[in-house]
């Protein structure tokens, strides 16, 4: 992120350290299984064998239906009137332009699997369909469906998920950037202990095994796609020597952060993908390839609700269910912890409608474009006759990509091009692995810190170690089965996250609904109360509209009307036995400071009203009279949850107490409000402390976490 680190008040680490428990405790378990793998391989693949039996036979209907249910309440969120809600303070703004953000938001979630599985599986899904007769025009139709299916909205639902619950109890909650942090409204301080330790654990394991699975495809197709340009053998060694390599860029890429190394490693992916997209599109047959891309989506949309329920309960297809649906909607969940929190972490200032709406749509756009085209290039293929691309893709799938391209003009610069997109693709996958992994394992100074280069470097080595070890264990169908057992308990945990997400809304209710109940009430004192002088307010607004004031104006304002209104304000506080406090900070490039008053309620969430000092342009019309510079000072009020967008700049301190009073109200009736919910589970946690303080996350905000928080 391009913001500077700060360290949070209190006995909060000022740089990032590990969390013992959390780091410790899921390395023993990732060596533990990677040595057994590596030390008895034949055990190893039967009792992962065996576990995945298991679970297809007793939780295949579960992982229908809980993908199902995690695409509804995402959706339904984001539709709703929780949809404006912004994940950060409400003043806050996006960091990242639209095509810098979606280069990110696709390049995190898919990689190179991407290529490995659109020519694999509309091939294998047209000989080998699930139900019916292979090899006719239904099976061909259906086939590339199945793989948008899989690559669909239903698995980018549960990325959403997860973006949207870390990303709103991070950056509006002010908790940490963690799975732990959504469940505050369920578990409350707890969340601290042993039960925020086990869940962010089952999201490290769940993660490690999701990232490993992507990153062993991407070795074994890198791996041909090496000896189909260089005649290097495929084998150990070979992969030994791809995982090292990777493992190193990933390193790189990692340390440098998220705006210089995986930014640009995005884009450049994205720009390389569409070029080697564009280059099928228009070497083969181009109008029955668009043709196919239409009908395409046209099966899909019609298709898309009986297939999501459909577990095919009269004749189970059980080795096809855990190769394809129940391995994909595990893989998801797999991954949804570390893009989720990857996704959160380039969205602050993003609202919950705008989030979602890009991770369901921006992605899977590309994707199915990208299917459709070198799904259908295949079939085609196929369909002509070509028996022998046919059985390779389906049976060696890591050669289905560079197989196919090889029917193309140019094989040599394409298929080198492809081995770079597909190089990027892991490194990127990697480098946002560590990442995230290194966040869940660390006790990080904000929500806006990331874990320590060393830690990043760890996860990095021990995701290629996992990796090499499923390798030697089985291949990519051991990696496969691996990510179905994995991905199950914490398919559990997103449904706390789901419950305790919806708590939390419900409390931004509460405030929309305090504002409106003091409303009349704020009115009606203030017209009383200014009684005669009323003839002057009207003359005053109109100086206010007219007015571009500069730093000294600006100064003066400060220390004539607000810095005296909030000093009175405190004393009569105090004089009523409230706990208060008043804070001033610099505003960094105005040399203004911000001035904060801060009321302590106890055990309920505390009260802040400051006055930030901004810059912000001046109107041309007003620049071109000359009486004004370019630029000129607003200050603007900003209370727990973020700026409110209006400048009190030009009140007397009079009506500078009463906007105070206002607010105070307000806040007083929000915590009225929010007690009186049902059960009062918005705001209490099962063992009855509140939830965490609402606190703009700038320096000088007065946000304090909760006890034991890092």
């Amino acid at each position: 992120m391009s913001r500077t680190d700060t360290a949070a008040s209190g006995t909060s680490p000022r740089t990032s350290r590990v969390n013992p428990v959390v780091f410790y405790g899921s390395s023993v378990c990732i060596i533990a299984i990677t040595v057994w793998a590596m030390v008895a391989p034949d055990s190893a693949s039967t009792v992962i064998g065996e576990v995945v039996a298991w679970i297809s036979e007793y939780f295949g209907w579960y992982y229908f239906l809980a993908a199902t249910i995690f695409l509804v309440f995402v959706i339904f969120i984001a539709t709703s009137r929780y949809g404006k809600i912004k994940l950060g303070p409400d003043h806050s703004k996006p960091d990242f332009n639209l095509f810098t953000w979606g280069s990110m938001l696709f390049a995190a979630g898919i990689g190179i699997d991407l290529m490995f599985f659109s020519v694999s599986e509309p091939v294998s899904q047209y000989l080998a369909p699930p139900t019916g007769d292979g090899e006719t025009i239904e099976a061909a139709r259906q086939a590339v469906v199945w793989t948008l299916f899989h690559y669909g909205i239903t698995g980018w639902a549960m990325y959403a998920l997860m973006g949207m619950v870390l990303g709103y109890f991070a950056y509006r909650r002010n908790l940490p950037l963690s799975i732990r942090s959504a469940l505050y409204p369920i578990f409350g301080k707890r969340i601290h202990g042993r039960i925020g330790h086990t869940v962010d654990i089952a999201a490290v394991l769940g993660t490690i095994f999701g990232i490993a699975t992507s990153l062993g495809i991407g070795v074994v197709q890198l791996n041909f796609g090496l000896k189909f340009l260089f005649d290097i053998p495929e084998g150990t060694a070979a992969q030994i020597g791809l995982i090292v390599v990777a493992v190193a860029m990933a390193t790189v890429s990692v340390v440098t952060g998220v705006d210089k190394g995986i930014r640009r490693l995005s884009e450049l992916n994205v720009l390389l993908a569409i070029g080697l997209m564009l280059f099928i599109l228009f070497s083969g047959d181009t109008v029955f390839l668009l043709n196919a891309v239409v009908m395409n989506i046209g099966d899909y949309v019609n298709g898309f609700t009986g297939m999501t329920l459909d577990t095919f309960a009269f004749d189970r297809p059980v080795e096809w269910l855990n190769l394809w649906t129940l391995f994909f909607w595990a893989w998801w969940i797999a991954w949804a912890p570390f893009v989720g929190l990857f996704l959160a972490r380039i969205s602050r200032g993003r609202t919950i409608r705008q989030f979602v709406a890009a991770t369901l749509i921006i992605p899977f756009l590309f994707i199915l474009i990208w299917i459709s085209i070198f799904g259908n290039s295949a079939l085609d293929i196929v369909i002509d006759g070509n028996e022998q691309f046919g059985q390779t893709a389906m049976n060696q799938p890591e050669q289905a990509f560079y197989t196919l391209l090889d029917q193309y003009p140019g094989v040599t610069l394409s298929a080198s091009i492809a081995t770079f997109v597909g190089l990027l693709f892991y490194v990127t996958s990697a480098d946002s692995g560590a990442l995230v992994m290194g966040n869940f394992t660390s006790l990080l100074p904000s929500s806006t810190s990331d874990a320590s280069p060393p830690v990043r470097v760890f996860w990095a080595v021990a995701t290629g170690l996992l990796t090499l070890g499923m390798l030697i264990v089985g291949g990519v169908p051991t990696l496969q089965n691996a990510t179905i057992i994995m991905g199950l308990p914490f398919s559990f945990v997103m449904f706390l996250l789901m419950l305790g997400l919806y708590r939390a809304l419900r409390v931004e209710r509460h405030r929309d609904a305090a504002f409106r109940a003091t409303l009349a009430s704020s009115l009606s004192v203030r017209t009383s109360a200014e009684g005669r002088a009323m003839a002057r307010t009207w003359r005053q607004r109109l100086e206010r509209a007219t007015s571009f004031p500069g730093r000294r104006a600006a100064a003066a304002f400060i220390d004539d009307v607000g810095r005296p209104a909030v000093h009175e304000v405190a004393e009569e506080l105090r004089a009523r036995d409230v706990d208060v406090t008043v804070e001033e900070s610099d505003t960094p490039g105005l040399g203004l400071p911000s001035v904060e008053l801060l009321v302590d309620l106890a055990d309920e969430q505390r009260f802040a009203y400051r006055m930030k000092p901004v810059e912000a342009l001046t109107p041309s019309f007003a620049v071109r009279s000359q009486r004004f510079d370019e630029t000129h000072i607003r200050i603007e009020v900003h209370l727990a949850h973020g700026g409110q967008g209006y400048d009190v700049m030009g009140y007397s301190k009079d009506q500078l107490i009463g906007d105070i009073l206002d607010q105070y109200e307000r806040h007083l009736e929000f915590l009225r409000l929010n007690r009186g919910d049902s059960a009062n589970e918005s705001t209490l946690g099962s063992d009855g402390t509140t939830a965490a303080e609402t606190m703009d996350d700038e320096p000088g905000s007065g946000g304090k976490r909760p006890a034991g928080q890092a």
